[in-house]
């Protein structure tokens, strides 16, 4: 039972919440720009994440410590959300989106073999390029469908590959250099950082101008509570059991379970391509995150 709960019940919770922080996205750039969405949402999170650390009464890492976190702060939250929330704005389906940072364990393998030095069996190679053609099989319907991947400028793709190289960067990052930490503390340290990266962002991109309708508040709530502290705390505990690339494919099932909540909250179709893919995707993901056992 114990076994179950860590090898399919946590990766589930952590892949249900990874995929609401794209549609939390779409409720709420209507009302505030990305960046300052996103350092509203990191200065939040923050003083929750201090009460908690006084009451758990965190350890804090030394300043070399701290500033490796930093890295993988600007990297994983600074970078990817940034890339990610300019992308929608940009007109990007949300769907789209984490299609293309699904391609993620991919480039976080090839990252995880190069800087690393990890070894990736050819049976997760194989999961690898499956996850890779489930991911393109659903791309490919929604730039064939009727609207769904039309619409977008070019500024859009290119927002959602530096969100692409962000995430990749990070987690191989943050597996050789953050694991140490206390969760808490890292992950403070982390939105710190972010949130500074944010922070010049919107005092030279933006107009940090803010409508405080019930949507936004409501998108604010479920992003902070739900994804920057439940989703990204399971995140880095996943990362600490488990070698790089296999965390990372646990990314693959973001875009069909992002698709299927698109479908439902904004009437985003699933064909028959698409729900072929995110099957392969499943697949891939299988193969990569369970290995055989040593005879």
């Amino acid at each position: 039972m114990r076994s179950l709960f860590y090898s399919f019940f946590v990766p589930a919770l952590f892949v249900w919440l990874w995929s609401t922080g794209f549609i939390g996205a779409k409720y709420g750039l209507p009302f505030a720009e990305p960046f300052t969405l996103l350092l509203l949402r990191m200065l939040m999170t923050l003083v929750l994440l201090a009460g908690l650390a006084w009451i758990m009464k965190t350890r804090w890492p030394g300043w070399r410590g701290a500033g490796h976190l930093a890295v993988t702060g600007v990297l994983v939250h600074g970078c990817y959300l940034g890339g990610v929330y300019y992308a929608i704005q940009g007109g990007m389906a949300s769907g789209i989106v984490s299609l293309i940072v699904g391609l993620q364990p991919l480039v976080t393998a090839a990252a995880a073999v190069a800087i690393l030095k990890e070894s990736v069996s050819g049976r997760q190679w194989v999961g690898l390029a499956l996850g890779l053609v489930g991911v393109a099989l659903v791309l490919l319907e929604k730039f064939g469908g009727t609207g769904a991947g039309s619409g977008f400028s070019p500024w859009s793709l290119l927002w959602a590959l530096f969100a692409l190289t962000g995430i990749s960067l990070g987690t191989v990052y943050q597996k050789r250099h953050g694991t140490g930490a206390d969760l808490v503390a890292g992950t403070m340290i982390q939105y710190a950082a972010a949130a500074t990266f944010f922070a010049i962002g919107v005092f030279t991109l933006e107009t940090r101008e803010v409508e405080w309708s019930l949507q936004l508040q409501l998108s604010m709530a479920w992003l902070v509570f739900g994804v920057s502290i439940g989703a990204i705390l399971l995140l880095m505990w996943l990362i600490r059991q488990g070698a790089a690339s296999q965390v990372a494919s646990l990314f693959y099932l973001v875009p069909p379970v992002t698709a299927l909540e698109a479908y439902l909250l904004f009437d985003e179709r699933l064909g028959g391509l698409a729900m072929a893919g995110g099957l392969i995707a499943i697949v891939g993901v299988a193969l990569v995150v369970t290995q055989k056992k040593p005879a």
